[in-house]
C-alpha cells in the first residue's frame, strides 16, 4: 500500500475528488493473517468493496489494482455491480490467469511498463484486445514493472482516462 506506484494512482484519484481507499492484503505490512495465494485476498478486497460502498452510498465505485492487486481486484471489480470502472496496472500476464476479464464489459484501464519484468508487453496487448467492453491500454515506454522515473505519466493517465466521465457526471 505504501509503494510508490500504489500511491501515485492514490493520488491521481485524489486529485479527482475520487475516494480513495488503499489498504494491505492479509499478511503485507502489518495487516494480520497469512497470504492465501489469491484465495482470501479476494475477501479482502471485497471487505475493500463493501466498506466503501457503505461509506458512499450510491456513488459509482471503481477498483484499481497493481501487479498482486490487480489480479485480485479486478476479479471482485468485475463480479460487483457497484464497481462501474476498473484500472489494472502492472498487469502480471506472465504468472497469473487473466482469462475472467473475458466476461467483464466494464470500461477498463490497463497502464503497463513495456520492460516490465511480470507481465510481457506482447501477452497483455493480446489481453487487452481479448476483452469485451471499452478498453484502454496506455503503455509507458523504458520502464518495468515500477515505473522507475515515469512515475508521473502513470498518474497521468489515469486522470486523463477518468477526467471525461467527470465532467459528463451530474
Amino acid at each position: 500500500m505504501h509503494n510508490k506506484v500504489v500511491f501515485q494512482v492514490a493520488k491521481a484519484l485524489d486529485a479527482l475528488g475520487i475516494a480513495v481507499l488503499r489498504f494491505n492484503f492479509r499478511s503485507a505490512g502489518l495487516s494480520e493473517g497469512q497470504h492465501d495465494r489469491g484465495v482470501g485476498e479476494l475477501e479482502d478486497v471485497q471487505t475493500a468493496v463493501d466498506f466503501l460502498a457503505n461509506e458512499f452510498s450510491g456513488v459509482p465505485l471503481l477498483v484499481a489494482g497493481f501487479s498482486f492487486g490487480c489480479w485480485v481486484g479486478l476479479r471482485i471489480g468485475c463480479a460487483d455491480s457497484r464497481v462501474e470502472k476498473l484500472i489494472g496496472i502492472g498487469t502480471p500476464v506472465n504468472s497469473s490467469d487473466f482469462s475472467y476479464l473475458r466476461g467483464c464489459a466494464k470500461p477498463k484501464l490497463f497502464v503497463h511498463g513495456s520492460n516490465d519484468e511480470f507481465g510481457d508487453l506482447e501477452r497483455v496487448v493480446t489481453l487487452v484486445n481479448s476483452l469485451p467492453g471499452e478498453n484502454q491500454l496506455v503503455v509507458v515506454e523504458d520502464v518495468g514493472h515500477f515505473f522507475a522515473g515515469k512515475i508521473d505519466e502513470l498518474g497521468k493517465s489515469v486522470r486523463e482516462w477518468l477526467a471525461p466521465a467527470l465532467r459528463h457526471t451530474p
